[in-house]
């Protein structure tokens, strides 16, 4: 079965490849609403594409925003494993103008790369998903797991609808374990797996003084906003790069010595940092090398500032108010609402008195984490030794996909990121998505499903 499977696969990869072009060419921006029959456009290409693969069932389903594409495959029967494939359609805004080389939605391949918007974030991933469990299908044999996939459309806008989605479809979406494909690796040659990702708290920080701009000629009379929300800015850190806000380490779990040993197999040097991200030099706390601070330890950033006169040529005034961007990236055990209302009541306790201060929490996401011993994080490390020829990198991931921990709370799943994204320029300019690991992503699902079926077998007999 699964060797007819790769087979079929190898036989239609070009195929494979000319609908991911399909895809990239809908420019589904969720955020703008101009391209709302774009989004709808998406939906009905996925819907075809399941359709065509040997789905029993296939659904548009309506949410508060753009809607869910539900797709589910139950021929493996009642005995075999059921698998939720979680991945989205829409993409970020693309213009020309914004430094792309060429037409943002008109793929291109240029030195084993494919070039265009959501190339790799996230329709390269899913349609290589989408390819591997139709190859399993067409096998002689089907495939030896039953399939649901859930596919949304706002992703790239918090995914502010799905979370009571997936509440009011429980039943519909219950399954043995999901599977996400929306993290990457470092290179094509360097398979990664991520088996945890942190929360995000997402604050506003808006500091206010007089009622309106005043002459800098009366400087010094009172408090600037701008130079409060400075030192405000300035106390959220230790000199060592510790948070300051008390109470805000509380409930970071200490890494037991085998995990930190696992983590730093990944040789993240600071030398290959600072040639990626062009700094001068690393940043925080040195007791923890830069893969931990990555993965294990929570963040609190200033994301943007703003406040008086920023437009060309000179406007001396004292700025009534100021505002600033300020995120919180969370480790397992730490809660959103409670790290807001810890940062929240030290802003309000250094706050100078001669300005107000008021925290706005803009939005959440809980962190997430899957034991690495867990028999599908097992069965994904057996995929990727198979489908890239060596074994992955285990890893914690810095970012947050708010709906993994949803999941995971709501449907009580163990949640596999299988990661196949080999590229760059995700959400900028260029983006695009080396082919060779779209080749290598679709074995990899495919052997990931086998590995799944033996290993519900396994436990299924006692053994």
């Amino acid at each position: 079965m699964m060797n007819d499977a790769l087979q079929y696969a190898q036989q239609h990869q070009a195929r494979f490849q000319a609908q991911l072009h399909e895809l990239i060419r809908i420019p589904s921006i969720s955020t703008l609403s101009q391209h709302n029959e774009d989004m709808r456009r998406a939906a009905e290409w996925l819907v075809a594409d399941l359709l065509h693969s040997g789905f029993e069932r296939v659904e548009v389903m309506p949410t508060g925003g753009h809607p869910v594409v539900y797709g589910e495959w139950l021929g493996a029967g009642m005995d075999a494993p059921t698998v939720l494939i979680y991945g989205h359609y829409d993409v970020q805004p693309a213009a020309l103008e914004d430094g792309w080389s060429s037409a943002p939605f008109e793929p291109f391949i240029k030195e084993d790369y494919i070039y265009g918007r959501g190339a790799v974030d996230n329709k390269g991933q899913i349609v290589a998903q989408l390819k591997a469990v139709e190859a399993l299908l067409a096998s002689p044999n089907k495939a030896p797991v039953n399939f649901k996939f859930l596919i949304e459309g706002e992703e790239e806008i918090s995914s502010v609808h799905l979370a009571q989605f997936v509440r009011d479809h429980a039943a519909m979406l219950q399954a043995d374990v999901c599977v996400i494909s929306d993290t990457g690796m470092r290179d094509v040659e360097t398979p990664q797996l991520c088996y945890s990702l942190r929360g995000l708290v997402y604050m506003e920080l808006h500091v206010y003084g007089p009622s309106d701009d005043l002459h800098s000629g009366t400087g010094h009379t009172i408090h600037n906003p701008a130079q409060a929300l400075a030192e405000i800015i300035v106390k959220l850190h230790e000199p060592d790069g510790r948070i300051a806000a008390p109470g805000f380490y509380d409930d970071v779990q200490t890494l037991d010595p085998a995990e930190r040993a696992l983590l730093n197999e990944d040789a993240l040097t600071e030398a290959y940092w600072l040639e990626q991200t062009g700094a001068p030099m690393t940043w925080g706390e040195p007791e923890f090398t830069l893969v931990e601070r990555m993965g294990i330890r929570p963040t609190l950033e200033v994301n943007g500032m703003v406040s008086g006169f920023y437009g060309e040529g000179s406007k001396t005034v004292i700025p009534a108010k100021a505002m600033a961007k300020l995120s919180c990236r969370l480790v397992a055990n730490q809660k959103a609402e409670r790290v807001y209302q810890q940062v929240r009541d030290y802003i309000i306790q250094i706050t100078p008195p001669g300005v107000r201060s008021e925290l706005k929490l803009l939005s959440s996401g809980e962190a997430a984490y899957t034991d690495p011993q867990h028999p599908s994080i097992q069965a994904a490390i057996a995929a990727y030794e198979k489908g890239w020829g060596k074994k992955p990198t285990l890893y914690r991931g810095g970012g947050t996909i708010p709906i993994v921990a949803d999941i995971q709370q709501i449907l009580g799943l163990p949640v596999v990121l299988l990661g196949l994204g080999v590229g760059d320029g995700v959400h900028g300019p260029d983006e695009r998505y080396h082919l060779e690991a779209f080749r290598r992503g679709i074995d990899t699902a495919i052997y990931f499903y086998d590995e799944i079926a033996h290993s519900h077998q396994h436990t299924a007999n006692g053994a």
